[in-house]
């Protein structure tokens, strides 16, 4: 006979877990598992990391999965390490090794062709990439040795900067550090260089170090999160506002806050602005974002008052924390 299984009994959990995601895990892998940790009922990221790349995922909890969207405009910095002289197929150390070459430029070629991919570039997505064509990810035509036309993206490489070489030996390598738009492929961009250097190359080494206004020294990772207990885990989490960096705070007291819930514009003395933050005043409570044309407070993504109140209460961490299930 069986044991009786047991599952984990969830919660409601509202905030931003800035996870430093391990290389070998997939970010929804790696969501799933904080997930479970943190007893969460609902979770959500804020855009993906391949497997092979690890750092900076922020992760979110209850009614910050309503603002994620907001982040995935977010600037993005890397640090990647480019192998020269072999091309796989899928641009990183996962692929088969389809060209071998050797490397002959010169330090001084390495500066004059990063040089020639700062700014805005135009990049073709590459064939191992979760972006969909007719519903279908990329990924799973190339598995399956169909190739698809893709258009050219333009994104923006803000600064490049050459961190380490090695232009000799048996492992040829550039280290590079890259503050990019989104949108931009770090495969992509390390292949495109390396074909510029008349040698080809891969991605070997793949590390996220900033989105936004998050930086990897503010994470933590899995590990350290299962060593926490209850308490802790929850303490972890930043405020859901953190997903909103800049926005213009515009505050409502008790009567205005409960109308504009309801979806109801409200008129005050403020300037135009699209980026704006509600709050509700005593107690201080966020209650979603909106945008101010002609001095009129025009509602965007707001919080349920079931989740202001989860959120002011703090959930305690005393429920049990499994319930048997036969």
């Amino acid at each position: 006979m069986n044991a009786p299984r047991t599952r984990v009994q969830r919660r409601p959990v509202h905030g931003v877990l800035l996870l430093d995601k391990p290389l070998g895990l997939s970010s929804n892998q790696a969501l799933q598992k904080a997930k479970w940790l943190l007893r969460a009922e609902k979770a959500g990221h804020t855009g993906t990391l391949d497997p092979l790349a690890t750092g900076v995922l922020p992760l979110c909890f209850g009614a910050a999965t309503k603002f994620s969207q907001q982040h995935l405009d977010a600037d993005k910095t890397y640090e990647t390490t480019v192998r020269l002289g072999l091309k796989t197929s899928t641009a990183d150390a996962e692929g088969e090794v389809i060209s071998v070459r050797e490397v002959s430029c010169s330090a001084g070629k390495v500066v004059e062709v990063l040089d020639l991919f700062m700014g805005p570039i135009s990049q073709v997505p590459p064939m191992h990439s979760a972006l969909k064509k007719d519903g279908k990810a990329l990924y799973e035509y190339a598995r399956e040795g169909e190739t698809i036309e893709r258009d050219a993206r333009n994104v923006v490489i803000h600064d490049l900067d050459l961190l380490d070489m090695q232009l000799q030996g048996d492992a040829p390598f550039l280290r590079l550090r890259v503050r990019c738009s989104k949108g931009t492929y770090i495969r992509t961009l390390g292949e495109d260089i390396a074909e510029a250097l008349g040698c080809g190359g891969h991605l070997s080494a793949l590390r996220r170090v900033v989105t936004g206004p998050f930086e990897e020294l503010q994470c933590v990772t899995l590990a350290a999160l299962e060593s926490m207990d209850e308490i802790q885990r929850l303490a972890a989490l930043h405020p859901v506002e953190v997903l909103l960096p800049g926005y213009t705070e515009v505050g409502l007291d008790r009567e205005n806050a409960g109308k504009f819930l309801n979806g109801v514009r409200r008129h005050g003395p403020w300037d135009d602005c699209d980026q704006v933050v509600v709050y509700g005043d005593h107690p201080r409570a966020l209650l979603g974002t909106a945008v101010v044309q002609d001095g009129e407070l025009i509602p965007g993504r707001l919080l349920s008052p079931i989740e202001i109140q989860q959120i002011l209460e703090k959930s305690p961490a005393s429920e049990p924390l499994l319930a048997e299930q036969v």
